[in-house]
């Protein structure tokens, strides 16, 4: 049986630290990132997310780096718009 992978960002925000690790997320690309809140106790209202923060994520075998650029939050879901999305340096550690 094969399983969909795990997908998970970083949150950043700066001149404060990192806000979240490996956060799950029902879906990610260079533009925008989605998080469903059905049939799970978060709501929308609980993720602390805000324009300006740092978002990074695995994306085959390297990372990669966006900025919140709009966050809206719907009755079932949180919907996240990235721009200046770029690939991090290969020797890039995350941690």
């Amino acid at each position: 049986m094969h399983q969909p992978s795990l997908k998970t960002v970083s949150v950043f925000r700066r001149h404060y630290g990192r806000r979240y690790t490996e956060l799950p997320v029902d879906g990610i690309d260079q533009t925008a990132f989605f998080i469903s809140c059905a049939d799970t106790f978060m709501r929308p209202e609980h993720y602390d997310l805000r324009p300006g923060d740092i978002v990074r994520w695995r994306q085959e075998e390297g990372y990669v780096e966006a900025v919140i650029s709009n966050v809206t939050r719907e009755p079932k879901a949180v919907r996240v718009a990235l721009h200046e999305c770029h690939a991090l340096p290969a020797d890039f550690f995350p941690y």
